[in-house]
């Protein structure tokens, strides 16, 4: 299909699927910080004022369940959290978190001539397309800057009557394979019982202007805001909320597959988090070189084993080389295997919790080696490698 529309949804910080990836990946954060090779697997369980911590690490003792429950809570004030049903002062926090398998351990730990090896099996998938600055699909970038311009504007108090819990839906028209205006938008946002959904969408719709392109916004029956037409009670107190559920939103909203692991919650030897990031960094860099209008890469690995047992690639059409011939220049680019990855975009760092809501794609690489798989500092020895 030429014509067709397409959807994708993003969700806010307050969401609360997306305050346990934030919790988890605090807790990520506050190992690596500790001892940058600390091994974690923490999932975190939020509901009304409750919160519980599960996992597996293998870290400094110095780090502590006090410790973990203190970054925790500080993530949620951080969030904005102060409600009745859920408050970061008074939300009751149990940390059930033990020591790594030691089964897991000896698979993946470097010894004598071995290589580390991959944490788990499985399957990542890494994308890139033209559709934005960022070669991102345009879907996906619109919903999640709609929630973050919004996030903003509350964490500033321009919008005081907004609370943390938020949802968008962006549906694009395509014509020729190309975007080219909103069909529809749909936004759902907590809000003060003081207002009701008339003025809540007055509030919200110049944040859905300011992020569209020129003459891109939907018609006005097209565009929807909170449809049930209440929504106050909201985050953990109106919905559970687990780690690793929102894994379409935290990629390529729906536009390129996704091999079923969620990166929340697990440090960078956990090939669902690392591989996926490499296989970005490297789809990326083949559409920022010229070489393809859209890149697909699969990587596969098994546990306990260093190098990938497969690497696919797909320029689904829109290609200027030979894909197999891609895939050998990419990986005498950037080899494999779990350590390698780790070390090539330097991820043992604690880096990990800012990437928890609005994408860990699309986004800008900071001074503190964050979203380093976002750089296209290769795209030109790929143009030179295809004398593009």
């Amino acid at each position: 299909m030429k014509n067709y529309l397409f959807t994708s949804e993003s969700v806010s910080e307050g969401h609360p699927d997306k305050v346990c990836d934030r919790i988890s990946d605090t807790i990520v954060d506050l190992l690596l910080k500790a001892d940058p090779y600390s091994r974690i697997a923490v999932e975190t369980l939020a509901t009304t004022n409750h919160v519980t911590l599960a996992g597996e690490v293998r870290g400094p003792e110095s780090v502590t369940p006090l410790d973990m429950q203190n970054v925790a809570r500080e993530a949620i004030r951080d969030i904005g959290y102060a409600q009745r049903g859920f408050h970061w002062q008074w939300v009751n926090i149990d940390v059930l978190v033990h020591a790594q398998s030691e089964d897991i351990a000896v698979g993946v730990d470097a010894k004598d001539n071995k290589d580390e090896g991959a944490g788990d099996q499985g399957i990542m998938f890494g994308y890139a397309c033209n559709e934005t600055p960022e070669l991102m699909p345009a879907p996906i970038m619109y919903a999640h800057n709609i929630l973050r311009g919004l996030a903003d504007a509350r964490h500033a108090g321009k919008v005081p009557m907004l609370g943390p819990d938020a949802k968008s839906q962006v549906t694009l028209e395509y014509v020729d394979g190309k975007p080219v205006r909103a069909h529809s938008i749909v936004v759902s946002h907590q809000h003060s019982e003081k207002v009701d959904t008339d003025a809540v969408r007055q509030i919200i719709r110049p944040y859905v202007e300011k992020v569209l392109p020129a003459g891109w916004m939907c018609d006005d029956k097209n565009f929807y805001v909170n449809p049930t037409g209440r929504f106050v009670i909201g985050g953990p107190d109106g919905d559970t909320g687990l780690t690793g559920r929102k894994i379409i939103v935290d990629t390529y909203g729906g536009a390129a597959p996704h091999g079923g692991g969620a990166f929340s919650g697990k440090d960078p030897t956990k090939v669902d988090r690392s591989a996926a990031y490499v296989a970005r960094y490297l789809a990326k860099n083949v559409v920022a070189a010229g070489l393809a209008d859209k890149c697909t890469i699969q990587i596969a690995y098994a546990i306990g084993v260093s190098h990938p047992i497969a690497v696919y690639i797909n320029t689904h059409g829109t290609g200027k080389a030979d894909e197999a011939q891609i895939s050998k220049v990419l990986q005498e680019i950037v080899p494999l295997t779990p350590r390698r990855i780790r070390e090539y975009l330097n991820l043992n760092r604690p880096i990990y919790a800012k990437t928890a809501a609005y994408g860990h794609f699309g986004r800008t690489p900071g001074e503190d080696g964050s979203f380093s798989w976002e750089k296209t500092d290769i795209a030109a020895d790929l143009k030179r490698a295809f004398k593009l």
